[in-house]
């Protein structure tokens, strides 16, 4: 018998009651992408038809949901993951790096019809970045794989949604979770223009960044006070709360309770890669939101923002987030 068949289930890929009920409960369950870095370190970006010397190359773990779930595991959460990648050097290099972060892997699936996901990434001197990403195996992850991963979304603390997978996919997620009483982060990256309404209204926190803030909105979001527009603005499509992260000014939060705007600064750090610090902080906001139910998500923010200030301290996505042991105990 297989592990999603029971004697009361229809088919292989149903996921009976008795099953349900018997799985271990997640802090944090994130439904998305997973892609293989290709990161080239030069003086500066290259401009368009322009070839020129870069000095260090390296191939690291990324892709938003990726990133997002390692960080919270590694600052404590018990962590699920439910992607799709190859059937080939990178997808099982990806499986293992999971395990070596203690993430649960079963609902990790493999495909022999698209390579795992890749993002060739530059990286300047000051810490800037420009990247390309080609989704691969991760596209193909849809309803039957959610399916199956209903264990993780239901019994889950906090779902964490991105849009570099299938925009289907996605908002099935957050539906099943809200569904399920579950809490959900939703991060709309890479930002699209005509966003379905119904992320807004599935998502309980919905976090972007500014240039994504300006996407959504169609209107400049380049201060703290244009930011407090768009959150306000975003509010009124059905979100929870809006959390706009604005780099080294910090971020914004929007609650509907109250109808609140706060500015949350941070501490500035020299910047030596920023490649996945949005990532960080939704990543760490995830675990505060699942440990620390009552804190104010101002507070929650704050912290976050410090966890993604230590990791653009050091070059690299993943490898640049720090664990727990590393950050000072006033963080938890």
């Amino acid at each position: 018998m297989s592990r999603n068949e029971c004697c009361c289930c229809r088919n292989n890929t149903d996921v009976c009651l008795n099953q349900i009920m018997t799985e271990e409960a997640f802090d944090v369950t994130v439904v998305g992408s997973c892609m293989t870095d290709l990161v080239s370190q030069a003086p500066r970006l290259p401009k368009a038809g322009e070839t020129i010397h870069g000095h260090k190359f390296f191939i690291g773990f990324g892709g938003k949901g990726a990133n997002q779930c390692i960080q919270a595991a590694r600052l404590g959460a018990k962590t699920a993951m439910v992607c799709k990648v190859g059937k080939d050097f990178f997808g099982e290099n990806y499986i293992q790096n999971f395990k070596d972060n203690g993430v649960h892997t079963d609902f990790v699936g493999q495909t022999s019809d698209a390579a795992t996901g890749a993002a060739s990434i530059i990286v300047n001197d000051a810490g800037e970045n420009a990247i390309v990403i080609v989704a691969g195996a991760n596209m193909l992850l849809g309803g039957e794989e959610l399916w199956g991963a209903l264990p993780a979304v239901s019994r889950a603390k906090v779902l964490v949604c991105q849009l570099e997978i299938s925009l289907q996919t996605s908002l099935q997620a957050l539906r099943m979770a809200q569904e399920n009483k579950v809490k959900t982060i939703f991060n709309p990256a890479p930002a699209i223009a005509d966003l379905d309404a119904d992320f807004y209204r599935a998502s309980d926190v919905f976090c972007c960044n500014e240039s994504e803030a300006e996407l959504l909105t169609g209107s400049s979001v380049a201060n703290v006070e244009e930011a407090h527009r768009a959150g306000q603005e975003l509010l009124k499509r059905g979100c929870g709360s809006v959390i706009i992260t604005l780099g080294p000014q910090g971020c914004v939060v929007v609650k509907a309770q109250g109808s609140s705007s706060k500015h949350v600064q941070t501490t500035a750090v020299p910047a030596v890669d920023t490649t996945g610090a949005g990532d960080s902080f939704i990543g760490a906001l995830a675990c505060y939101m699942a440990h620390y139910p009552t804190m104010p998500l101002e507070e929650m923010a704050r912290r976050a923002n410090q966890v993604a200030g230590v990791s653009v301290q050091t070059v690299g996505t993943q490898k640049s987030y720090p664990f727990k042991k590393d950050l000072p105990a006033e963080l938890f």
